[in-house]
């Protein structure tokens, strides 16, 4: 029903900004991950890679500081035996589409897996897998693992977000297609991963979701700090006025989740909230809500 959707009223999208790329292919996949100040969880989800069984020539770990780098940040790259390459951009701080643009730009791997600096993986198979996907069917352009809820014990607490979500903590692309979208929006604060969902939907590509490749991240918790900056991003974006509208009324509706007041509910109605607040603000040219 969703890519039905997308197909119906999104088929004529924008494209995305990305402004060059590497047309080598020197690695099966390229890990892409941006970050910023949480260095500890960052190295622990580099450790997961690092445990993989595929040999560690056939991919790259691309890291992307975000607000100008550091010298922690420029340290980790030291501290693992794997192929790195590591940057921090000197503009568009604060903006995920960039930053995400930025790393696909230097990768230099047939397939690119976008990871959250929190994103855990405890599979030692996951990169072999991954790629064995893409490699069985050359149609698949996209592949969804499943993704759980860490550091949680209640799963009717926390376990209610779309384990299939196409979201960057975990997703795996063939890099022509992304290429041929051109990214993401350099735009977006946050959430950038939600806007190119709706493009690659509505174009129709061959995606799969599968719970053979699974991963670990901190549970949705809403906070309407970001809330306000993906509505913000949205205001933004180059959609027409009318797509505007059904972006805003989707993303806002989570509102009337407060009616019954779950702890799933109140999320995401705070969300809902948070999503419309920043819409407006972005909409009447008020100041950019902060992500991070």
């Amino acid at each position: 029903m969703r890519q039905r959707l997308c197909k119906l009223f999104f088929k004529n999208a924008p494209k995305g900004d990305l402004w060059e790329w590497k047309e080598e292919k020197r690695y099966k996949i390229s890990c892409i991950y941006v970050f910023y100040n949480n260095f500890k969880s960052l190295e622990s989800s580099i450790t997961c890679l690092a445990n993989q069984s595929l040999e560690k020539d056939d991919f790259e770990v691309v890291l992307i500081e975000d607000h100008g780098g550091s010298e922690k940040g420029g340290e980790i790259l030291k501290k693992f035996d794997l192929n790195i390459q590591y940057f921090s951009p000197k503009q568009n701080w604060g903006y995920m589409g960039y930053m995400r643009n930025f790393g696909l730009s230097k990768a230099l791997g047939e397939f690119v897996l976008f990871l959250d600096d929190d994103t855990v993986i405890l599979d030692k198979e996951f990169l072999k897998k991954l790629i064995e996907f893409f490699d069985k069917d050359k149609s698949i352009m996209a592949v969804i693992p499943k993704g759980n809820p860490s550091f949680c014990l209640l799963e009717s607490r926390y376990g209610y977000h779309d384990p299939y979500f196409f979201t960057n903590r975990c997703a795996a692309y063939r890099k022509d297609c992304l290429i041929e979208m051109k990214g993401f929006d350099n735009s977006f604060i946050g959430q950038e991963d939600v806007e190119f969902a709706i493009r690659f939907l509505a174009k129709g590509y061959k995606y799969i979701k599968t719970d053979k490749l699974q991963y670990y991240h901190p549970p949705f918790l809403a906070n309407l700090r970001k809330a306000q900056a993906v509505g913000y991003s949205f205001a933004n974006s180059k959609y027409n006025l009318m797509l505007k509208l059904l972006l805003v009324l989707n993303g806002s509706r989570w509102m009337l989740r407060a009616i019954y007041p779950t702890f799933k509910n109140k999320n995401m109605a705070k969300f809902g909230f948070g999503f419309l607040l920043g819409f407006l603000k972005g909409l009447f040219g008020l100041k950019k809500p902060l992500y991070v």
